[in-house]
């Protein structure tokens, strides 16, 4: 079809140049942000808030500034992970992020926005995609050497959001032993290669459960998947993280600062390495 709108009246050569222009946002010029990592399922319920809390915990151990942005916006869990309730504020420009106790690490969440955080939040795609940029031109993050997005499960309209609009370096893929959830990878990896996002690896959640009696390793979706489906999809295998009754008790408990981070060693190492 012939293009009928006048490109003369624009600041591009003609609509094809259009079509390429980047749709990137700029952040408010105090901030000052290294990276950013985006954490991925293809699906809902695989651990993905829990396994970014424990990533960006387990940076901040190693000295690292750090910040996370809830994306998941009608299934924030972030604040509760981290028992804060108290609403954020700001100065008519920009609002300013909650700071964990523990590890100083900033928390921005639409949870933080309302004042009861059991409501729902019935939005449409494009306020929500809105308010993901917010997350991003609209706080105060200064300086962080990583930022990660806890994106919402799937390839929808907030997952199209980030990748347009945000300056994403990294992605971590999270996935199950589920041979479902390994069919579902693959949509996820193939959004992030047709959108030219870097793919750090794979991890794999879920992945087993240590017995308290014997201490062996019984695997309650099957057996790992994690090489094979690296493999196929041309991805580092990073961490097996196992299921960890511990964890999920101090998530509850709004004390994940507390949990182990001993099993992501690996996603933690590749992080460390996006630096140099």
């Amino acid at each position: 079809m012939a293009c009928n709108h006048n490109c003369s009246s624009c600041d591009v050569k003609d609509c094809n140049d259009r079509n390429s222009q980047s749709l990137l946002v700029q952040t408010a010029k105090e901030n000052n942000i290294k990276k950013i990592i985006g954490v991925v399922s293809g699906k809902g319920g695989v651990g993905k808030s829990t396994v970014t809390s424990l990533l960006a915990i387990e940076m901040a151990k190693r000295g690292y500034k750090v910040g996370i942005m809830d994306a998941d916006i009608t299934g924030p869990s972030i604040p509760k992970a981290f028992g804060i309730n108290k609403q954020i504020v700001g100065n008519g420009e920009l609002m300013f992020p909650q700071i964990t106790k523990k590890y100083g690490i900033k928390l921005i969440s639409v949870n933080l926005l309302i004042d009861d955080p059991t409501k729902p939040v019935l939005w449409r795609g494009p306020v929500i995609g809105g308010a993901v940029k917010q997350f991003y031109t609209d706080v105060l993050w200064e300086d962080l050497d990583f930022l990660f997005v806890d994106m919402p499960p799937g390839t929808g309209d907030v997952a199209l959001t980030v990748f347009q609009s945000l300056p994403v370096d990294e992605v971590v893929i999270v996935s199950t032993p589920q041979d479902l959830v390994a069919m579902i990878v693959g949509k996820a990896v193939n959004m992030c290669k047709m959108m030219n996002i870097p793919m750090l690896g794979l991890l794999e959640n879920m992945s087993y459960l240590t017995c308290p009696c014997c201490m062996e390793k019984i695997h309650p979706f099957g057996n790992s998947h994690l090489e094979e489906i690296a493999e196929i999809y041309s991805l580092k295998p990073l961490d097996q993280m196992p299921i960890q009754p511990d964890t999920a008790t101090l998530v509850d408990q709004g004390l994940v600062e507390e949990a182990d981070t001993s099993y992501i060693l690996k996603t933690a190492q590749a992080l460390e390495d996006c630096l140099k």
